[in-house]
């Protein structure tokens, strides 16, 4: 994550050569900057369902492995992502598709690993239903993303505001998880 930060420090020494200053700075890159924060929240919260995903496997084969660092080429690659997202036009459906769609490739690589577990049961602790809620979940947030996008380069003036769609993971995962059979919880 901290990969995200460096396109910002490059920006802050050029706006320093040329003598402005902090004002200047904010002014010039507060599309960066939101970009910045909006992939820094999406980054951490990637990270922290692969943590929890992982915290129950107890052994990790070669295709394990493999599907985990293609999840974690997706990780890498989103600071690329967010850097063209703050630095190209507003109106660029190239760069969109680019940005949205790496956050679907880690959904995706997400689901994947969910589902190599749950052919594999005897690499973890996680029970069948925790495995569904979070296909759930997965599922809900690749469709979304892919609604954001869709948005996103469709619709004009909505840009990355389609981004906003993701408060819908809540509803939408419990109506992927019904259909997957996954009890309702208390």
């Amino acid at each position: 994550m901290t990969l995200l930060i460096l396109p910002l420090m490059e920006s802050v020494a050029d706006v320093a050569d040329a003598e402005g200053g902090a004002g200047e700075w904010f002014a010039r890159h507060d599309q960066q900057l939101v970009s910045f924060v909006l992939s820094f929240v999406i980054i951490a919260m990637f990270w922290i369902s692969h943590h929890r995903l992982f915290a129950k496997v107890e052994r990790v084969t070669v295709p394990l492995l493999c599907i985990s660092m293609a999840w974690l080429l997706t990780i890498v690659w989103l600071p690329v992502a967010t850097a063209m997202s703050g630095r190209f036009s507003d109106g660029d459906a190239v760069v969109k598709a680019v940005y949205v769609g790496s956050m679907i490739a880690t959904c995706l690589v997400t689901l994947a690993t969910r589902l190599y577990l749950a052919r594999n049961p005897e690499l973890h602790a996680i029970s069948g239903t925790e495995l569904r809620g979070g296909t759930a979940v997965d599922i809900a947030m690749a469709s979304l993303f892919a609604a954001a996008l869709v948005l996103a380069v469709t619709v004009p003036g909505v840009g990355y505001f389609a981004l906003f769609l993701m408060f819908l993971v809540g509803p939408v995962q419990n109506l992927v998880a019904r259909r997957l059979g996954v009890p309702r919880r208390a």
